[in-house]
C-alpha cells in the first residue's frame, strides 16, 4: 500500500518501506529471519545480499502474476475526485452509464460520498421484471437502487445499518424512469425514491457517509458482497436498462486539501 512492500518465503521476510515521491529503484530493501527474529530487530540485508536479491525478484514476479503493476504511491488522491476535462470527473459532475459495462473501480466511480445527489435510470420492463440498476460498495457499507418485486427500492448501508425506503407504488410495466433523490441536510440526510417524476417514498439517516466504500460501482447488478440483505446474488436487472445518469451536487468544501485528507483518514480506518 502507497508503494511499501514485502515477500515472505519459509520464514524470511523481504521489506521496504517507501517514501512517496522516490523513485521506486531507489528504495531501500530490508531482509529478515522470522524464525528466530519475530520482532523484525535484525536487519540481515547486508549478510544475506543473495537471498535478499532472489525475494526482490521474487517479489516483482508476483506482482506482474497478480496484476500489483504499476506501482501507485498515492495517497489522498486515490479518496477523492478530482472534477476536470479528460477524466472520468467532468467539471459539470455529471456522469452518463449506459450498460453493459464491466464494475469500475472507485477512482472512476461517481464520488457520491458526503454530498446531495440524484440518479436517474431509464429501463423498460414487464410485470415481474427485477433487479439492481445501481450498486456502490459492498455488504460492509455502500448503496443500491433496485427493483424487487415491482416496487423500487433504495438501500443505504451504514456500515451494517441499513436505512431503506420502498417505492409506494409499482414501477411502470414498459419505459420509465426511476431513480433516487439523496439530499444531505448537515451530519444526516434523506433518500426519496422518484418514478416518472413523482416522489414516492423518503427515508432519514442520522448520518451520511463522506467515503462510502473502497470498492467502486456496478451498474445493472451488484458485483461482489450483496450491499443490500434483499438478495443474495448479483441481482441483474432482468428487463432492459437504457441508462443511468448521475448529477453531483457541490460538496462541502469540495476538493480541498481539507476535505480529501478527511476522506483518506475514515477510508483508511475502515481497511
Amino acid at each position: 500500500m502507497f508503494g511499501h512492500r514485502a515477500m515472505y518465503d519459509n520464514g524470511w521476510k523481504a521489506v521496504t518501506r517507501h517514501t512517496v515521491g522516490v523513485s521506486f529503484d531507489d528504495d531501500v530493501w530490508e531482509l529478515y529471519n522470522l524464525n528466530v527474529d519475530p520482532s523484525e530487530c535484525n536487519d540481515l540485508a547486508a549478510a544475506e545480499p543473495d537471498r535478499l536479491a532472489q525475494m526482490i525478484d521474487q517479489w516483482w514476479a508476483e506482482a506482474e502474476t497478480y496484476g500489483v503493476l504499476p506501482l501507485d504511491d498515492r495517497g489522498v488522491e486515490l479518496f477523492g475526485a478530482r472534477f476536470g476535462e479528460h477524466t472520468p470527473h467532468r467539471p459539470d459532475r455529471h456522469y452518463t452509464y449506459r450498460p453493459p459495462m464491466a464494475p469500475l473501480p472507485s477512482q472512476s466511480s461517481a464520488s457520491l460520498g458526503g454530498r446531495s445527489w440524484d440518479l436517474i435510470a431509464t429501463i423498460d420492463r414487464a410485470s415481474g421484471e427485477g433487479g439492481v440498476l445501481y450498486a456502490l460498495g459492498n455488504g460492509n457499507s455502500g448503496l443500491t437502487v433496485f427493483v424487487q418485486n415491482n416496487r423500487l427500492v433504495f438501500d443505504y448501508n451504514v456500515f451494517g445499518d441499513h436505512f431503506e425506503v420502498e417505492s409506494d407504488r409499482d414501477v411502470p410495466v414498459g419505459r420509465s424512469e426511476v431513480g433516487v433523490r439523496f439530499e444531505r441536510t448537515g451530519k444526516g440526510g434523506n433518500a426519496t425514491v422518484v418514478i416518472d417524476g413523482a416522489d414516492c417514498g423518503t427515508v432519514e439517516f442520522p448520518f451520511v457517509m463522506r467515503v462510502i466504500s473502497s470498492m467502486g460501482s456496478s451498474i445493472g447488478f451488484d458485483y461482489g458482497l450483496p450491499v443490500s440483505h434483499r438478495y443474495s446474488d448479483s441481482f441483474p436487472f432482468e428487463g432492459t436498462l437504457h441508462r443511468v445518469d448521475i448529477q453531483l451536487a457541490e460538496s462541502r468544501k469540495a476538493g480541498s486539501a481539507e476535505d480529501a485528507a478527511a476522506s483518506q483518514r475514515s477510508g483508511m480506518a475502515r481497511q
